[in-house]
């Protein structure tokens, strides 16, 4: 007979009946255990196929020791290196961008692109835009060569007449005329200073006046 959850009231008074009843069903802990043969094999094969996965579980748990065991001594070694961390890092990174470069994703990407680049450059559009930015450069470098030229003219020009004032200054300085001239002002001036000196003189003598003769005024 089948039961089901309502049946069984656990406040019952005849709850333990129930357990004794059950202990007398006899259980086949094997069969319990094991699961239902998959569709399509026969229960050699699922044996089979049991025991060759037990022995690749116990493969993997020896090989994890044995990597652990690896990673340890390569610690050793590195530490006794003077190895960093870093260091190792710098490496992987190295050995990870050399494996991403021989990739055949990288190569076919690195081929895609020359064939773009190749298409771009050998464009109509590509060709004229390059010589237009080609004939602007050559505009600007005439102007500024221009510029230059203009300036240092310029500057020639300023340094010339700059030598030329200083060449015709000694010169005009030893001509018979500038001589003339700076003698008439030499004696005009010394004649000024000689007259102030006089005058001076007379101011600061009262009785000198008394002193001279009267001047005879008389015709001769």
């Amino acid at each position: 007979c089948s039961l089901s959850v309502t049946d069984i009231n656990l406040n019952s008074p005849n709850k333990g009946l129930l357990s004794d009843a059950m202990t007398d069903v006899p259980v086949d802990s094997a069969a319990a255990a094991r699961t239902s043969a998959p569709e399509g094999l026969t229960l050699a094969e699922e044996e089979e196929l049991r025991s060759e996965l037990a022995k690749v579980e116990e493969e993997i748990g020896t090989l994890r020791q044995v990597l652990a065991a690896k990673e340890r001594h390569c610690g050793e070694l590195k530490r006794k290196l003077g190895l960093t961390p870093l260091d190792g890092l710098k490496q992987n990174l190295s050995k990870s961008w050399h494996d991403v470069q021989v990739s055949n994703a990288y190569v076919k990407t690195s081929e895609k692109l020359g064939e773009w680049n190749d298409k771009v450059t050998q464009s109509d559009f590509y060709k004229k835009t390059q010589e237009t930015l080609s004939q602007a450069g050559q505009k600007t470098s005439a102007a500024l060569s221009n510029v230059g030229s203009v300036i240092s003219r310029k500057l020639g020009d300023m340094s010339s007449y700059s030598i030329r004032h200083s060449i015709s200054m000694p010169a005009m300085r030893n001509s018979a005329t500038f001589k003339s001239f700076e003698d008439r002002v030499g004696t005009i001036k010394s004649r000024v200073v000689g007259s102030r000196e006089n005058s001076t003189e007379g101011l600061h003598s009262p009785s000198g006046a008394g002193d001279k003769p009267p001047q005879d005024n008389a015709p001769f």
